[in-house]
C-alpha cells in the first residue's frame, strides 16, 4: 500500500496541516514549532525502522537531525534553532548574517554562491556568507509512504529566483529505507530561465558531540590536501584528527580533492573518539569534485564542531571561484543533479569500512599530495 500526504502546496490555499501517520515501520510527523525565533518554524519528522530524519522545509529542506537508533547525528550550535528565516538578516553589510541561523546537520549552500562573503570594488556586499538557499521556503511539499517497498520518500522543491536576475528551482527527493539506517537525497538543479545562467552548491554537514572529540579521525581516500590559510597551515601534521575544545582557538580549514571509488562516489568518514560509532558522506564525485574540511574546535559553549562539505567548488568569494572555472553553467531550462547519503556506523561496521577508504591511500602510487601552504588557485592571494 502507498500512501501520499502533500504539506505544502502553493496551487491551494498554501495551508500546511499538522500530520501525524504511521503504516508499519514508516512513519510522518510535521508541526509548527513556538517559541522565541523558532516560532512557526515547520518541522517534518519521516522514519523508517530505527531511523529518523528531522526536516526543515522553511529553510532550504536543511536536515536539523538525524536519529538513528540512540545515536543523534548534529551539533550543539550557540545559535538556539531551529531560527525562523525572518530571524536572519541575510543583506546584513557584514556579509555574515548567514551565522545567524546555522544550527543544521546538513545547510545547503548556494544556489547563485556558497562561499565567504563577496564584496565589489567599493565595497558593496554583492553575496552573502554561503548563499540564500538554507533560508528560502520550500513551496511544494508531500510525502509518500511506501509500505511493500519499506520506503519513505520526502520530495519538495525550493525556488531562488530574482527577477530579470536569475531562476533556479531546487527539486529534492529525500528517501529512508526501513531495513536499512541510511539517508539518501537528490536534489536536482533547474535553470528555469530562458537565459543561460550559472550556480554553485556547498553541502555543510556539520558533526558535534558524541562523534567529534579529542581522538576522533576523519578517514577518506585523499589525493591533494592544502591548507585554506596561515592558520590553517599549522594544522597540517595533524589535519585528520580531532583536539579537545580549547576556549579561543579559531577554526581552521583544508580544501581537498578526494579519489572515488569504482562507482564513482567520494566518500568522508568521521570516527568517533571510541572508535565504535563512525558517520560517512558519501556522494557523487563527477558533479560535487571538491571537499572542505572546516574543524571548530573552540570551546564547548561556542560551538564545537566540524564541517565535511563536499561541493562544486572551494567555498571562496564567488568572484575568486569565477576566475578559477569553478561555477557551473546552465543552459536555458538545463539541469544538474546532485547525490549524497550519510549512513551511521557501529561497532564491526567503522573498522570495516574505514579499511575500505585506507587501501587506496597505502599504495605508493597513490600517496596523496599534502602542501604546507595554501595552493594558488584553491586559496585566494
Amino acid at each position: 500500500m502507498t500512501t501520499t500526504l502533500t504539506l505544502i502546496d502553493d496551487r491551494s490555499d498554501g495551508a500546511t496541516p499538522e500530520v501525524s501517520l504511521a503504516a508499519g515501520p514508516l512513519a510522518v510527523r510535521s508541526r509548527r514549532l513556538a517559541g522565541g525565533r523558532r516560532e512557526g518554524v515547520l518541522l517534518v519528522e519521516i522514519a523508517a525502522g530505527t531511523t529518523r530524519a528531522l526536516i526543515l522545509p522553511d529553510r532550504g529542506l536543511g536536515i536539523w537531525k538525524i536519529v538513528s537508533g540512540d545515536d543523534e547525528l548534529g551539533w550543539k550550535s550557540p545559535v538556539r534553532g531551529p531560527v525562523h528565516p525572518a530571524w536572519v538578516p541575510l543583506a546584513e553589510p557584514s556579509g555574515i548574517g548567514w551565522l545567524d541561523g546555522f544550527d543544521e546537520l546538513v545547510a545547503r549552500c548556494g544556489l547563485v554562491s556558497n562561499g565567504a562573503p563577496d564584496f565589489d570594488g567599493t565595497g558593496r556586499l554583492v553575496h552573502g556568507l554561503h548563499g540564500r538557499i538554507a533560508n528560502l521556503p520550500a513551496h511544494e511539499l508531500r510525502v509518500v509512504l511506501d509500505e511493500a517497498a519499506g520506503t519513505i520518500t520526502l520530495e519538495a522543491a525550493v525556488d531562488e529566483t530574482r527577477f530579470l536576475v536569475h531562476s533556479l528551482r531546487m527539486r529534492t527527493s529525500l528517501v529512508l529505507h526501513a531495513d536499512r539506517g541510511v539517508v539518501a537525497w537528490r536534489d536536482t538543479i533547474e535553470n528555469l530561465s530562458d537565459r543561460p545562467a550559472t550556480m554553485q552548491m556547498l553541502y555543510h554537514v556539520n558533526v558535534g558531540r558524541p562523534l567529534l572529540g579529542p581522538g576522533a579521525e576523519l578517514v577518506a581516500d585523499v589525493e591533494e590536501l592544502a591548507p585554506r590559510d596561515a592558520a590553517a597551515a599549522s594544522d597540517i601534521p595533524s589535519w585528520n584528527r580531532y583536539a579537545a575544545p580549547h576556549g579561543g582557538r579559531g577554526e581552521q580549514v583544508h580544501f581537498l580533492k578526494l579519489r572515488p571509488d569504482s562507482s564513482g562516489r567520494a566518500a568522508a568518514m568521521l570516527v568517533a573518539p571510541d572508535r565504535k560509532r563512525a558517520m560517512k558522506l558519501s556522494w557523487r564525485a563527477a558533479t560535487l569534485p571538491c571537499f572542505t574540511l572546516w574543524k571548530n574546535q573552540g570551546g564547548e559553549a561556542d560551538g564545537y564542531v566540524t564541517g565535511l562539505e563536499p561541493a562544486t567548488n572551494y567555498p571562496n568569494p564567488r568572484s575568486f571561484e569565477e576566475t578559477q572555472g569553478r561555477v557551473v553553467p546552465l543552459a536555458p531550462h538545463e539541469s544538474i543533479a546532485f547525490d549524497l547519503a550519510i549512513e551511521p556506523l557501529s561497532d564491526r561496521q567503522v573498522e570495516e569500512e574505514a579499511s575500505r577508504l585506507r587501501p587506496a591511500q597505502l599504495r605508493s602510487a597513490s600517496t596523496p599530495t599534502i602542501h604546507a601552504a595554501p595552493k594558488p588557485g584553491w586559496s585566494r592571494g
